[in-house]
């Protein structure tokens, strides 16, 4: 085990490697996020890698306030992401807890991200929050055709989750190498890595 904290992360940098060396392949950006459904069972889905916050090891993730997954978050606020990358063949197991930035938030800043989020979205992805309720019965009726006036801010489905991640595993399955990334807070409150090679 490395004796120093580390304070940035170094499994970003790993994650940013491997983003860009399988980024000619469109689905690098899909990732399986794993939640804890009410019923204390598994819960999981694909979802889309929306980047990290800023000068953080922060990941963002749009989703739907009517999606199961909001319900299950405020239920328990951790979750789960794995992310393979088919070309370089590494996975990146990453636990961390859960921030839901919806319409009703009260913080500016973290309003802010919600709506620089929804700005970043193609309109072809902002009209999906138009839709009907996720997950209820569909009624047999004709599609309703939506429209969005690009500039016109977050719809009230529109949420944004934030993962900080709190432990990494990843696995290279080209090098058989497999390490451990842990975070831990210092004595000035801020989060520090360490690392430890672990078996495959």
């Amino acid at each position: 085990m490395d004796g120093m904290g580390i304070l940035s992360a170094p499994w970003k940098q790993l994650i940013l490697r491997a983003l860009e060396s399988n980024s000619h392949l469109k689905h690098s950006s899909y990732i399986q996020l794993a939640t804890i459904g009410l019923n204390g069972r598994p819960s999981n889905r694909t979802v889309v890698f929306r980047g990290f916050q800023e000068n953080s090891d922060k990941i963002q993730i749009n989703t739907d306030t009517r999606s199961r997954k909001i319900e299950e978050l405020k239920y328990s606020p951790f979750a789960e992401i794995c992310w393979y990358f088919t070309d370089s063949w590494e996975q990146f197991r990453i636990n961390g807890r859960v921030d839901v930035i919806d319409g009703l938030n009260t913080d500016p800043v973290k309003l802010q991200i919600r709506e620089e989020s929804w700005f970043a979205s193609s309109i072809k992805s902002r009209l999906q929050y138009l839709g009907p309720h996720p997950s209820l019965p569909s009624l047999g009726e004709q599609p309703q055709e939506f429209s969005v006036d690009p500039s016109t801010g977050p719809v009230g489905a529109f949420c944004v989750l934030i993962v900080d991640p709190d432990q990494v595993d990843y696995l290279n399955l080209k090098s058989n190498q497999r390490l451990l990334f842990t975070s831990r807070l210092n004595e000035n409150g801020e989060k520090c890595w360490t690392s430890e090679k672990i078996n495959p």
